[in-house]
């Protein structure tokens, strides 16, 4: 699961960043549409998501072993 969660943390933020630099772009030269202002929302909320899972992974293994070797 970490592993998957990981590649697509990695994938999401490539998706992230291109969404930026399209907006910029865009500003750039027309008053950009709301969808194109919008677009980097929902990969970072997503980041947001798998990168408070893989923050807090390493804690929750303490946890768990700690658990299991006081029984």
């Amino acid at each position: 699961m970490s592993r998957w969660t990981r590649q697509i943390h990695r994938w999401l933020s490539i998706a992230f960043t291109l969404a930026v630099i399209a907006n910029f772009a865009t500003m750039a030269f027309i008053e950009p549409p709301a969808w194109v202002v919008y677009a980097p929302l929902p990969p970072l909320f997503l980041m947001l998501v798998s990168g408070l899972y893989l923050f807090f992974l390493p804690y929750a293994g303490r946890a768990r072993r700690r658990t299991a070797g006081a029984e």
